[in-house]
């Protein structure tokens, strides 16, 4: 996203930079924001202004210490968004803070909580904050299914094994299967899921994933492209496949939670498909308000790329289901944090 001074509207753009701050719980740090100042009485995630000569990190890290006296040790780029309220225009560079030191206190006596991040009501925040909750919810990694070979054993197998080194969000996608096939398989994976506290997808019609209460539905361009309206109530995963900024527009008006922009490298699954890159990643998502993962040759080892890129993690098929013996690198990176 350019760092523009001036917004659509003429306005000046405020820079602030803000941290999603967790726990060893997995809560997140929010404050109370004071009743007499704008949009006073509501929750936010701690950060401030990027003042003349530093960037986003610096100012985090200044403003993190300022508010409420912690140390940052890591952090990384989480989402990026503009918002354009009745009086002034916000840039939002937002960081998810990995490590730090010290104990959260209101340095400016100001009331703070440690939330679970399912528990936050988007009502209670700026109107700019939504995309940042959902982005605070989801985790670095995303598996997508490979088409399931005959019998569905191994395959259940291989996913329960996954699940235990960490992975806790999964796309089921089986466009080989016949309906009734389809739907036994999604019976199967939603429990295996639910017994290891993952969330499931199905790339399907929304109503199956309704029927099976899936934890949502991962729409393909052609489903997307049918739909005006969010398919499923609040509460319910919509996410959708996007290769342009005319798709992740439309995303935006159904209503979809976040979305997986690809290719970003020459795949099998996308042949002809002429490759994104990272440059392209970046420029998709500049104007992007949705949270995205970037899909395509890609696997656990892109996620920092994905980061600058301006991407909220990986989406992977082979990367992560055919991945060796050794997990370590998918349990290392699959949470959030």
């Amino acid at each position: 996203m350019p760092d523009s001074t001036e917004s659509t509207t003429g306005r000046a753009v405020v820079h602030v930079a803000v941290g999603v701050i967790s726990n060893a719980a997995g809560e997140v740090l929010v404050s109370l924001r004071p009743n007499h100042v704008d949009q006073g009485g509501r929750w936010e995630f701690p950060g401030g202004k990027v003042e003349p000569g530093e960037d986003a990190r610096q100012a985090l890290a200044r403003e993190i210490a300022e508010e409420v006296g912690l140390r940052i040790e890591s952090a990384h780029p989480l989402i990026r968004l503009r918002h354009e309220y009745p009086t002034r225009s916000v840039l939002l560079d937002v960081w998810r803070v990995g490590a730090y030191h010290g104990e959260a206190h209101g340095r400016e006596g100001q009331r703070l909580a440690w939330r679970a991040p399912q528990t936050l009501d988007p009502a209670d925040f700026p109107a700019a904050n939504p995309p940042i909750i959902t982005a605070a919810r989801l985790p670095p990694l995303y598996l997508i299914t490979p088409e399931p070979a005959p019998g569905h054993d191994g395959f259940l197998a291989r996913l329960e094994c996954l699940l235990d080194a960490g992975i806790r969000l999964v796309q089921l996608r089986a466009k080989s299967l016949g309906a009734a096939e389809f739907r036994g398989l999604a019976r199967e994976a939603i429990a295996v899921c639910r017994t290891r506290g993952a969330q499931i997808l199905l790339n399907a019609d929304p109503e199956l994933s309704l029927s099976l209460d899936a934890d949502g539905v991962h729409l393909s361009g052609e489903r997307l492209a049918r739909l005006s309206a969010r398919p499923l109530p609040a509460g319910k995963w919509v996410a959708a496949s996007c290769h342009d900024r005319h798709q992740i527009e439309r995303a935006g008006r159904v209503g979809v939670d976040f979305i997986v922009v690809s290719p970003v490298r020459p795949t099998h699954s996308h042949p002809g498909m002429p490759p994104l890159g990272w440059g392209g990643v970046r420029e998709l998502l500049d104007t992007a308000v949705i949270p995205a993962y970037a899909l395509g040759g890609l696997g656990p080892t892109d996620l920092e790329s994905a980061w600058e890129a301006g991407a909220q993690g990986v989406a992977a098929i082979r990367a992560l289901w055919e991945a060796a013996g050794d997990l370590a690198p998918i349990r290392a990176t699959a949470e959030p944090g």
